[in-house]
């Protein structure tokens, strides 16, 4: 049961924290029915994104066993049976995406979408150049709509850029860590690798950590986004935004990190206090000022 669990990468189960975003910018956090459906939610899409992952393992067991830290994965290393595997697969899948639709319709086809843009990604798309990256930012947007279409609140147009250019940032750095990580074994792991470089990787990351920072500026300055939020303060949570985004780099580039966000996010202190206070400064600005 123990590398059934590793299996399902829990850690990874942060970034479905993203559902959260529509009800707490509608400032809905307070009201109980809705965080209730949230959560659960947030529960469904943990269960359906490790179904994505135990697939994801079967479909790269030959390619993991030449990774030097997906070597170590249980169905990998063989731990696990490829039969085994598959029931979890079906039964995760079969679980998240059928008690998805006692939500609301919208969620459930969502889900659907969550589920079958990664069932496409692992067999085809991580293999073309740029779309690899681009339907890991897609994931990240199908949370964020998600998590507003279960509550039934408006989808933000500010959310959906937001939420886009973050996570092409974060993807950028992560084929960034897997190229200077595999070196010369880099396209004997994953082909697509050898279409990269770090000096590309590096000016693609230079455009979307821009992009991110003015992004998400614009934002806390709209007026359209201080009329609707009532509040003229949300500018004061851009310093955060900064300090996260130049620590990201930091850990990237000084510390050859960025091959797993997650770990980063949960590993990395200063990362770490640095979002829970943009978490606090956010939820004092929305529901106290």
């Amino acid at each position: 049961m123990k590398k059934v669990f590793v299996t399902l990468r829990p850690q990874q189960w942060v970034k479905n924290l993203l559902l959260f975003a529509g009800l707490i910018f509608s400032q809905n956090f307070y009201n109980l029915n809705l965080f209730l459906k949230s959560l659960a939610a947030f529960g469904l899409f943990c269960l359906l994104s490790s179904s994505v992952y135990v697939v994801n393992d079967i479909l790269d067991i030959e390619s993991d066993r030449k990774h030097p830290l997906k070597a170590f994965r249980p169905i990998a290393k063989g731990e696990i049976k490829i039969s085994t595997a598959v029931f979890l697969f079906i039964l995760l899948a079969l679980v998240s995406l059928g008690f998805s639709t006692l939500l609301s319709r919208s969620f459930a086809l969502m889900a659907l979408s969550y589920f079958v843009l990664n069932l496409v990604y692992s067999r085809y798309l991580k293999h073309v150049v740029i779309i690899d990256v681009m339907c890991i930012a897609l994931g990240f947007v199908i949370r964020a709509v998600a998590g507003a279409l279960v509550i039934g609140v408006e989808i933000s147009a500010w959310l959906v850029v937001c939420t886009t250019l973050l996570a092409l940032f974060l993807g950028f750095g992560k084929r960034r860590h897997e190229l200077l990580l595999l070196d010369a074994q880099a396209g004997g792991h994953r082909k697509i690798l050898t279409e990269y470089s770090p000096y590309y990787l590096d000016q693609m990351i230079s455009v979307v950590t821009a992009s991110t920072v003015v992004a998400y500026a614009f934002y806390t300055l709209s007026p359209e986004v201080e009329g609707k939020l009532g509040t003229k303060y949300m500018d004061l949570t851009i310093p955060f935004v900064l300090y996260g985004v130049f620590r990201y780099l930091y850990l990237i580039h000084q510390k050859e990190g960025g091959g797993s966000p997650t770990k980063m996010l949960l590993g990395d202190a200063p990362l770490l206090v640095n979002i829970i206070l943009w978490f606090f400064a956010v939820m004092l600005i929305l529901y106290v000022l």
